[in-house]
């Protein structure tokens, strides 16, 4: 059996975290709530963004988007988290580890061209806005929502496939779930070449993203600090503050687990780093988006209202 039929047909083993005792059972139940609430939180936001009419603003429908994504983003990995935990070293398909990885690095992809359109929008809302509303239509949203999705797919295809096709000669990797790194280690040929693609793709890539979100943002201060009232500029940071706070934890904690130095890399701090940014920040985010956002205090005041009147008025 030649090498490329041999990867399709062994089986990978997840060693995950090592815990035992009472500390799995809690590491278990503690990532099952965090699990549950990030799901629910995520799906709050979607739901009140539908059907609230005071959040039918550009700004709100790319944070409905962003949610979406967050639900999948999260259910991409966590359930062979809770596996691991709950088992130890688990078994996983090669077809299915694959699959994990390409679906997790897309909708990675996918985050990080998403969180650039927010600065987009936010940079011409404040920057340009008697043009804002005639540039950032409802056919532009839908547009560039959609856009964000298929280049992020897309360009996941060129590190999952070049994964899939090598040749791999051990079954354990270490971490949770399947991630470009912990698989090279896996290979039998020198994987150097494989480095600098991914290098190319996923650090090059993220990195002008990155300094792209950094010059919307340049701009709306240099914008905000000619704003001749002081309640003004408030406002106007005020709008920026929840999309800075999540820019910084996802490309923080990706640069460090991609990017960083290998140092960062030792004894499972990578692994500790992948939680940052692929199951904390979609938890985190529904609640920095609404406890910092008065709009959305708002929003919510409102349909509690509304449901407590049909509830007196069935």
């Amino acid at each position: 059996m030649d090498h490329f039929n041999h990867t399709w047909t062994q089986m990978f083993i997840l060693a995950g975290f090592n815990t035992s005792g009472m500390l799995q059972h809690f590491a278990f139940l503690g990532t099952l709530c965090i699990y549950l609430l990030a799901l629910a939180g995520n799906l709050f936001i979607i739901v009140l963004v539908k059907t609230d009419s005071g959040l039918s603003t550009p700004m709100y429908f790319f944070i409905s988007v962003l949610s979406f994504l967050e639900l999948w983003y999260i259910s991409t990995t966590v359930p062979t988290l809770l596996h691991t935990l709950l088992h130890g070293s688990s078994p996983i398909s090669s077809a299915v580890c694959f699959t994990q990885l390409y679906v997790f690095h897309s909708l990675g992809m996918t985050e990080c061209f998403l969180l650039c359109v927010m600065a987009l929008d936010r940079y011409l809302a404040i920057c340009r806005p008697l043009r804002y509303h005639a540039l950032m239509n409802r056919q532009v949203q839908q547009w560039l929502a959609g856009a964000t999705w298929m280049t992020g797919f897309s360009a996941a295809l060129v590190p999952a496939s070049l994964i899939a096709t090598l040749p791999y000669c051990l079954r354990q990797v270490a971490h949770y779930f399947c991630d470009l790194a912990p698989l090279m280690h896996l290979s039998c040929v020198d994987t150097d070449w494989h480095v600098q693609v991914f290098t190319v793709v996923v650090g090059l890539v993220n990195t002008c993203i990155f300094v792209t979100i950094l010059g919307f943002y340049g701009g709306i201060l240099k914008t905000v600090l000619k704003l001749p009232l002081a309640a003004s500029r408030v406002k106007a940071f005020s709008t920026c503050s929840s999309h800075v706070i999540v820019v910084t934890l996802f490309f923080g904690s990706a640069w460090i687990v991609y990017v960083g130095p290998p140092v960062l890399h030792a004894e499972g701090r990578d692994k500790i780093m992948s939680l940052v940014y692929s199951f904390l920040t979609p938890f985190l985010n529904p609640i920095i988006y609404t406890l910092r956002n008065k709009e959305v205090k708002e929003a919510i005041k409102r349909i509690f209202a509304r449901i407590k009147g049909l509830l007196k008025n069935p």
